[in-house]
C-alpha cells in the first residue's frame, strides 16, 4: 500500500518549504502568508507597503516561521531575482512562488488613459511572469545541483479571466485572461521538468476593497444581490474560502495538476 494511502493528508504537508510570497500587503497575500506558516514553511515576504508587511511578518514569526521580509514590489527583473537571491541567501532553496500581487483600476475605456490600463497589465501580467521566470530558474537549478526537483507556482486569477464585468473592468479582465493564458503555457512548458504551474481564481471575496459590499446599506445590498442571483452556494467568498485550494496548489497533493485555473467562487463561473 503506498504510504500516502496509510497517511492521505501528509500529502499536504509543505513543513520546510521555503515559499515566497509577493503582495503580502493586500487581503490574499497576507491570507497566504499566515496559511504557510502556520503550515510550516520558511518564508520570504515581499510588499510595497512597509507598515503592513512588517505587520504580516510579525504574525508569521508569532506563529513561529522563520521570515526574510523584503519592502519590494516585483517590478523588473532586478528586483524579481534579488528576491530569489535573498531566499536562497536566508534559506537555501525555493520550493513555492505564491504571486498575490497586483491591482485594479476602474474605469470605462472611453475614460481611461492607456497608461491607467497599461499599469494594470504590468502590475498583473508582466510582474506575475518576473517572479515565474526568476522562481523556476532557481527551481531548475535546485533540480541540476542534486537537491530534487520540482517546485510549485501558484498566480492570482480571477473570475473576470473568464467573464466580462460592464463596470469598467476592461484592464482588470484583460489582465487576469492574460493570467490564465500566461498559466496554461507555462504549466505546458514548466509540467516536463516537475514544476507545476496553477492559479487561484475567486469571485467577489470579502477584504479592505470590498468591505463596502458586506455593508448593511441599500447600495450595497443591491450590489451584494446582484452576484448573488449568480453565485450556487448563496454567498460571497470569505478570505479562508482561498485557504485550501492555496495549500492544495503548494503541496505534494497537486503535484497533477498543472496548467488549471482552480475557481475559488462558490459556483460563480458554473452557471
Amino acid at each position: 500500500m503506498s504510504d500516502y494511502l496509510k497517511n492521505p493528508l501528509s500529502l499536504f504537508d509543505v513543513k520546510g518549504k521555503v515559499a515566497i510570497i509577493t503582495g503580502v500587503s493586500g487581503a490574499f497575500g497576507a491570507l497566504a502568508a499566515q496559511i504557510l506558516a502556520a503550515s510550516g514553511c520558511k518564508l520570504v515576504l515581499t510588499a510595497g507597503k512597509k507598515t503592513e508587511l512588517d505587520a504580516v511578518a510579525k504574525t508569521c514569526t508569532d506563529a513561529g516561521a522563520e521570515v526574510e521580509a523584503l519592502n519590494v514590489r516585483p517590478s523588473s527583473e532586478a528586483i524579481c531575482e534579488q528576491v530569489v537571491a535573498a531566499a536562497v541567501k536566508r534559506f537555501g532553496k525555493v520550493d513555492i512562488l505564491v504571486v498575490a500581487s497586483g491591482k485594479n483600476d476602474v474605469s470605462k475605456i472611453t475614460e481611461m488613459a492607456p497608461e491607467r490600463f497599461l499599469d494594470v497589465m504590468d502590475a498583473n501580467v508582466t510582474q506575475s511572469w518576473l517572479m515565474a521566470k526568476a522562481c523556476s530558474k532557481q527551481m531548475l537549478a535546485q533540480g541540476q545541483n542534486g537537491q530534487g526537483t520540482g517546485g510549485k507556482i501558484v498566480l492570482m486569477s480571477s473570475a473576470r479571466g473568464l467573464l466580462g464585468h460592464p463596470a469598467g473592468y476592461t484592464a482588470y479582465c484583460a489582465s487576469k485572461s492574460a493570467v490564465d493564458g500566461m498559466t496554461k503555457a507555462l504549466g505546458c512548458e514548466l509540467g516536463p521538468t516537475g514544476i507545476t504551474v496553477n492559479a487561484i481564481a475567486p469571485t467577489v471575496f470579502r477584504s479592505p476593497l470590498t468591505a463596502w459590499m458586506f455593508e448593511d446599506n441599500d447600495n450595497a445590498k443591491t450590489v451584494r444581490n446582484g452576484f448573488l442571483t449568480r453565485v450556487p452556494k448563496g454567498r460571497l467568498g470569505e478570505a479562508e474560502d482561498l485557504a485550501g485550494p492555496l495549500l492544495f496548489l503548494a503541496s505534494k497533493a497537486s503535484d497533477f495538476y498543472t496548467g488549471h485555473i482552480l475557481y475559488a467562487d462558490g459556483g460563480y463561473t458554473a452557471g
